[in-house]
């Protein structure tokens, strides 16, 4: 029998047969490239979800969305769901060392510094990638 990576089997012995189900754990990549309050939001509550789905989420911050928190509002609480997200293990947020050097933008662990060879590495391994 054959496992591919990334793939849990559970074994369910009845009496006469043996039931395998296989749950593909997907690795999703999220580039955000805005500061728009409302899209960021909406782009960490997909997050969020797909964590409770068991997949693997990484965020990448590019260009202005390494501003994403400065949005955060009581209508769109982005801050919320920052902490929500960084609550899993399978979870990490990267931005781009650049952006943040060009808007003076300090270092934090809701952004923290990375590069793009990170984003290239992020990009090869994920098996999906959505943009925001």
């Amino acid at each position: 029998m054959l496992f591919y990576p990334h793939t849990i089997t559970l074994f369910g012995v009845g009496v006469y047969a043996r039931k395998i189900i296989n749950f593909k754990i997907m690795k999703l990549a999220m580039i955000i490239s805005t500061n728009n309050p409302e899209t960021n939001w909406n782009a960490l509550r997909l997050a969020n979800f797909a964590v409770k789905q068991n997949d693997e989420v990484k965020l990448f911050l590019i260009g202005q969305g390494v501003e994403y928190e400065s949005g955060s509002s009581e209508k769109f609480n982005i801050q919320a769901q920052v902490k929500e997200f960084l609550l899993s293990d399978k979870t990490q947020i990267l931005a781009c060392g650049t952006c943040l050097k060009l808007r003076q933008q300090e270092v934090t662990e809701t952004c923290p510094i990375s590069t793009l060879k990170d984003l290239h590495s992020l990009i090869k391994e994920s098996d999906k990638i959505l943009t925001f």
